[in-house]
């Protein structure tokens, strides 16, 4: 049975140092290149999903789709796998900064300046996606990351392609009366189903956002 991950423990060439953050597909956990020192984030599938071969595909989905658009507004992915001991996990850039939905509940709403010009950033990100036919089909404020760099500027970045549609991929399939994503933020042909979206539907979430960051 594969165990719950701890610090100190090694995976790939990378050591964890500390828990981050929990959701309901995986633990995100600081952690080291044990050879160059570098810090990322590595994120471990749930012990209890490993015997779910859709659910291990979807993980793995997400770090195929960022890792397909090489984009300064989508995160970047180093690496994933199994550990000797069966867990799936994914190696990313560690963010600096909080969440669209941290930064809402923290001020309530933005300023139009700074509403327009996150958006405008997405919106480019999702762009270079959909050239390579990725659909996130999950954007909402908790997907996207207010990532501060060196000098304190911020850039946003578009985490979370669990759920994303590959046009490229065939092994990974949506079943097709499956409905997958955040209500909220979905648009009607995706809450019908989700199989024959295309980038369309994250452009009708990316103005629910948009309105969520000018009217609180």
């Amino acid at each position: 049975m594969i165990g719950a991950p701890s610090i100190g423990a090694v995976i790939g060439k990378y050591q964890l140092q500390a828990e981050l953050g929990s959701g309901g597909m995986g633990t995100v956990w600081l952690a080291h290149h044990l050879e160059l020192g570098w810090r990322v984030a590595v994120k471990i599938l749930h012990a209890q999903f490993h015997e779910s071969d859709d659910i291990v595909q979807r993980f793995f989905n997400e770090a195929r789709a960022a890792g397909a658009v090489k984009d300064a507004g989508i995160v970047e992915i180093f690496d994933f796998g199994f550990t000797p001991e069966g867990s799936a996990y994914i190696v990313m850039e560690l963010l600096d900064g909080e969440s669209l939905e941290q930064r809402l509940r923290r001020v309530g709403k933005l300023p139009v300046d700074d509403a327009l010009r996150a958006m405008h950033q997405v919106a480019a990100s999702l762009g270079a996606a959909h050239a390579r036919g990725i659909v996130h089909r999950d954007l909402k404020p908790d997907n996207v990351f207010l990532a501060r760099d060196a000098s304190g500027a911020e850039r946003p970045k578009i985490l979370d392609f669990g759920i994303a549609k590959l046009e490229w991929i065939s092994n990974v399939k949506t079943r097709t009366a499956a409905v997958m994503g955040t209500p909220m933020y979905m648009s009607p042909e995706q809450l019908k189903e989700a199989k024959s979206v295309d980038g369309r539907a994250d452009l009708w979430a990316l103005g629910v956002v948009m309105y969520e960051l000018l009217a609180g």
